[in-house]
């Protein structure tokens, strides 16, 4: 089954992070970003739970794409399943049903950045019909903000 996230989802979304995507981030920052984003009409998340025990196994997370050089459409912020499920089609279900939720909601594209060392995710893509446009390197500078 396949719904939209729920603050009570935050302790196995911090596990996935972790565990699949390689984020060690803190639970109640987690739980604090779940309920601020589940309030923000640019930003979608949905979880796969295992038809039989409920258990959350994966989820996929993007937000609105807009920008002035491009149509809006979707970019997929995070896709991950738990290790111990992958290879049972879950990751193929939940962008499967992302297409078919983009579509409903006429967005005509669906964008994502994926690491390069992440082969494994690449074939996975690509096997689904996403095209790999180009190679990016991404730059990021820390600030220090007041509290």
């Amino acid at each position: 089954m396949i719904r939209k996230v729920q603050i009570s989802d935050a302790p196995a979304i911090k596990a996935l992070c972790r565990d699949a995507l390689g984020y060690d981030a803190d639970l109640d920052l987690v739980r604090q970003q779940i309920e601020k984003l589940c309030q923000d009409p640019k930003h979608h998340s949905f979880v796969y739970l295992d038809p039989s025990t409920q258990a959350l196994l994966g989820y996929v997370e993007v937000e609105v794409y807009d920008c002035f050089y491009s149509p809006t459409g979707l970019n997929v912020l995070g896709l991950a399943v738990l290790e111990d499920a992958q290879g049972q089609g879950i990751g193929k279900q939940l962008m499967t049903f992302l297409e078919a939720w983009a579509r409903d909601h006429a967005y005509p594209f669906i964008r994502l950045n994926s690491a390069l060392h992440r082969e494994d995710a690449h074939a996975f893509y690509q096997k689904l019909g996403y095209d790999g446009q180009k190679l990016q390197k991404r730059f990021i500078k820390e600030l220090s903000v007041n509290d």
